[in-house]
């Protein structure tokens, strides 16, 4: 009688497993393919600068408008996170939402609004590479007389592949920014980095509503 109960008991155990494996295997094939998220929003924020309207618009409206369609698959806490490194974890989570908004801003007025003149380049998907919850899209954007090797590196968020990196020509954007902020924060403190990203976010405003 033991022996018929520790045998229903293995059956059910290797039933169960095998069962279990399957839903496993099935939920990460059922992983979102990236290229393939990424392709029709690239396609809508190229389609967003070509567009008239947009260009009738002051400049730091067409930079909100922009970062309004940009957030659909870009993770900009994600972005503030990295930027900061370790000064990241110092802060309470006001501190880190403010940072993130002034971040954010900083970006569309220094990267994202700057996109505009590769608007009319043909992006081309060129490969992809995915391991676990992470992927990165490469493409090639440009004309006849210079194309630009783009790469974005994302963070599989539930069904959402997001961007938190951009490689243009092999360079970091958030490499980039973490070694002059880490410069900045060594030499004057968090408080002399956030006051820096204030004044260059203020300088920036008022140059564009001077044009």
């Amino acid at each position: 009688m033991l022996h018929n109960k520790i045998s229903v008991i293995f059956t059910f155990f290797v039933v169960f497993t095998i069962v279990s494996m399957s839903f496993f295997k099935v939920a990460a094939f059922a992983a979102p393919d990236p290229t393939e998220q990424f392709r029709p929003f690239i396609k809508k924020v190229t389609d967003l600068l070509a567009d008239p309207k947009l260009k009738s618009l002051p400049k730091i409206e067409q930079g909100r408008r922009i970062v309004s369609v940009v957030r659909e698959h870009f993770d900009f806490a994600e972005m503030s996170k990295r930027v900061l490194g370790q000064q990241w974890r110092k802060l309470n989570d006001s501190q880190q939402k403010d940072f993130e908004d002034l971040f954010t801003t900083l970006l569309q007025y220094t990267y994202i609004s700057k996109i505009d003149k590769y608007s009319k380049n043909e992006v081309e998907f060129t490969h992809q590479r995915i391991k676990d919850d992470r992927a990165e899209v490469q493409t090639v954007s440009g004309d006849h007389d210079k194309s630009i090797n783009v790469s974005y590196v994302m963070l599989l968020r539930g069904d959402q592949w997001m961007a938190y990196d951009v490689i243009v020509d092999g360079v970091s954007l958030i490499r980039n920014y973490l070694e002059q902020f880490n410069e900045i924060i060594k030499k004057d403190g968090y408080d002399g980095l956030v006051k820096q990203v204030k004044d260059k976010i203020n300088q920036i405003e008022t140059e564009q509503k001077n044009k």
